[in-house]
């Protein structure tokens, strides 16, 4: 009986990698076909480009170490060079020259303004809506005047130096106990920076730090969006087959992620509101506390919704996304030595 049963089911696994085989085919054929009948007039002064195979493009030259492997192919095809990545309706462009750089940067930065919205992105950030991946116009202009001029001018990031005095003082506390103490006693200095750094961005952006099970909460969803916005989804390189991403539960996942940002984000703005109403009027003011006073001010020539506020929270909140990075950076880099 089991004998028969694994001889089915090694003809059902033939039938299905079969299938898949003649599914690709298919999509390469009608690629190949599309491509020949819109074949452009006039050829265009594009920058070199490696050697691509039919359907994956480019994807097989990158290693385990994609930085290396770009580096690798700059060498042969120069500062500046196309990447075809699967079935991108864009190529990439892979710039490694400083020169470049600078000509993108200065003299051409509205052109390269835009950046690619993939769809961890447009789940996890409210579709792309914040200043990070939002597409340049009217309202990105809007946001960015809001971020620089009320969120992080100078004269706001001075009236917070109490909170990271505070918390820089906390650290250096504990630091002191643990030295001054009789028995023998390790300390996880990532840890305690990661948990300080946690601190100061929770109270300036949302106005309270966490403590316990919701210290643990918050650091885990940074760790979840950081992660995830730069995880590979077979959807971003290859459309047709984007509903591999919901047999293998990352659609799931990213959105399980945006559904306990946007809880947490909701939970900060009610409790900020209730402050307000009771007459909380601190002259160290949060970036929740400045945006809805804004949002309830009307004096902006645009309607800052609520989710504009989530969107501009975002901005702080990476903060706290970056400096989990260069932590965990820093811990692979001490485990090295």
């Amino acid at each position: 009986m089991s004998r028969v049963y694994d001889e089915i089911k090694e003809m059902m696994i033939c039938n299905f990698y079969l299938s898949l085989l003649f599914f690709i085919s298919v999509l390469c054929v009608l690629k190949f076909a599309t491509k020949t009948k819109t074949k452009p007039k006039t050829k265009l002064n594009l920058p070199p480009s490696p050697p691509k195979l039919p359907f994956i493009g480019n994807l097989h030259q990158f290693g385990t170490l994609p930085h290396r492997s770009l580096r690798n192919l700059s060498l042969n095809h120069g500062g500046i060079m196309l990447l075809q990545l699967g079935q991108m309706e864009n190529p990439t462009l892979v710039v490694s020259s400083a020169e470049a750089v600078t000509e993108i940067m200065k003299t051409h930065d509205l052109a390269f303004s835009d950046r690619p919205q993939n769809i961890a992105a447009k789940i996890l950030l409210y579709g792309c809506t914040n200043i990070a991946f939002s597409l340049y116009g009217q309202n990105w202009r809007h946001k960015r005047k809001i971020s620089v001029l009320q969120l992080l001018n100078m004269k706001r990031v001075q009236s917070l130096h109490q909170i990271r005095e505070e918390e820089v003082g906390n650290l250096v506390n504990k630091l002191r106990d643990v030295s001054s103490s009789d028995d023998e006693c390790y300390v996880n200095l990532s840890e305690m920076l990661m948990s300080t750094s946690s601190d100061v961005v929770c109270k300036c952006a949302l106005g309270r730090k966490y403590s316990g099970d919701g210290h643990s909460r918050v650091k885990e969803l940074a760790n979840d969006v950081m992660h995830q916005l730069v995880a590979f989804t077979v959807g971003d390189y290859f459309p047709l087959l984007g509903w591999v991403d919901f047999l293998t539960g990352k659609i799931q996942e990213y959105k399980a992620t945006f559904h306990a940002l946007d809880a947490l984000f909701d939970q900060t703005i009610a409790e900020n509101l209730t402050e307000n109403m009771e007459g909380d009027h601190s002259e160290n003011k949060s970036f929740v506390n400045v945006l809805l006073q804004l949002q309830q001010s009307n004096n902006l020539n645009f309607e800052l919704t609520k989710n504009d506020v989530k969107t501009l929270l975002l901005v702080s909140f990476s903060i706290l996304f970056f400096s989990s990075f260069l932590l965990h950076c820093y811990s692979l880099f001490i485990k090295i030595i």
